[in-house]
């Protein structure tokens, strides 16, 4: 096997845990590492440190599997596959009103790379490294054993094949080649997703909690969703007792299934569906006086430390519209999914946007993605979502 040895002052972050070998820490490559294979880490001492898979174009060479000196088999997979399943069970997933849930979760559960969600009858998988794509076999047999689900979707996205340089989301690839789409439920909501979206592995399951505290909120309000995608915030606003909320996404075909599941749902009198830009429609809410609740979440703006610094600016400048579109007095919920920018940032481009919007910003709450998304405690870029509700005031 080949052997990965780290540079000096580089051991510390593996040797507490962290799963990832950077480029910069990587020493040699002894025993000639192709793309994909399993390699042994080492300390410069010679310190066995564990083992992992190789992926020589990326900035994250060597994603760490096991301390010990196992190997990365069949067996592997399915013990991970087997205490992620357990675990799911534990946080009460899948549930009676509820069988959309993650589960694995890359780092989180032991399988670095690998992105499993099970949307209904169908499992949606993202195969994110070289290593984990060339081992498919034994991650779809996993499934196949665990779950027995009427199709695998493979939603591998293209940021992902660029790098790793694997293939890009094949669609169908076990099972039922006639499914279209992705039905489902989430807290007692009917879902179906067209395939034809195409947003990550089809739903997006880590704002699950999030959804439920805004139901908790919305009462008697106001709500714009800013950036609805198919309009699960806007549902549970709406159910939560919201007397009226407006739905944004620029997409048209989004826009079109938000408005059928609001009906299929029973609240499409309270859900108006509206196809626009999120920045547009928070202006526009401004000069008509504001909403009670206003909610931001939109796609990632940080997708590499490179982009962080810009990404703090487009945060700042949708903080600043999102506040001038929130009444004094009322709560703004802002999101981030970009791993690279923290919850310290957050506030504070919150905090310099509500300045430039003339209003005082109060963080009430903080929230993360759901527990089905663990993070290991040595891995802080686990921790992608991040999200405060605040409460918007005018200037003493």
């Amino acid at each position: 096997m080949a052997r990965v040895v780290l540079k000096p002052g580089h051991v510390r972050p593996v040797h507490t845990g962290h799963p990832w070998v950077f480029q910069q820490a990587v020493g040699r490559v002894e025993g000639g590492a192709l793309a994909g294979d399993e390699v042994a880490v080492f300390d410069p001492q010679g310190r066995f440190l564990g083992r992992g898979l190789y992926s020589p174009k990326s900035a994250i060479p060597v994603r760490l599997f096991t301390r010990s000196d196992r190997p990365i088999d069949g067996a592997l997979v399915r013990e991970r596959f087997a205490r992620a399943i357990e675990l799911r069970r534990e946080l009460g997933l899948p549930a009676s009103d509820t069988d959309a849930y993650r589960l694995i979760h890359g780092e989180g559960d032991g399988l670095p790379g690998l992105i499993v969600d099970v949307l209904g009858d169908v499992v949606s998988v993202q195969l994110n490294t070289v290593g984990i794509a060339k081992r498919e076999g034994l991650v779809f047999a996993a499934i196949e054993e665990a779950l027995s689900p009427r199709a695998v979707l493979d939603r591998t996205g293209e940021i992902a094949a660029r790098i790793e340089g694997v293939e890009v989301g094949r669609g169908v690839v076990r099972g039922d080649t006639s499914v279209d789409a992705l039905r489902f439920r989430e807290r007692g909501f009917s879902f179906e997703v067209p395939l034809s979206l195409g947003q990550k592995t089809g739903y997006y399951l880590d704002q699950r909690t999030l959804r439920g505290r805004v139901e908790a909120l919305a009462h008697g309000h106001k709500v714009l969703d800013a950036y609805s995608f198919i309009g699960s915030f806007a549902l549970a606003a709406a159910r939560g007792g919201a007397r009226h909320v407006v739905s944004v996404d620029e997409s048209a075909l989004v826009a079109e299934v938000a408005a059928e599941t609001a009906r299929r749902n029973g609240l499409s009198d309270r859900i108006e569906v509206r196809r626009g830009d999120a920045l547009a429609a928070l202006e526009h809410a401004a000069n008509e006086g504001g909403y009670d609740l206003v909610l931001c979440d939109p796609p990632k703006l940080a997708p590499s430390r490179g982009k962080r610094e810009a990404a703090l600016v487009a945060y700042r400048r949708l903080a600043r519209s999102a506040c001038a579109a929130t009444k004094p007095g009322g709560l703004l919920v802002l999101s981030s999914c970009s791993g690279v920018i923290s919850h310290e940032d957050l506030v504070r481009a919150l905090a310099f946007g509500a300045r430039d919007a003339n209003v005082g910003a109060v963080v009430l709450e903080r929230h993360v993605q759901a527990a089905d998304h663990p993070v290991p405690a040595a891995f802080p870029e686990g921790l992608y979502l991040k999200s405060v509700v605040a409460r918007v005031e005018p200037l003493a």
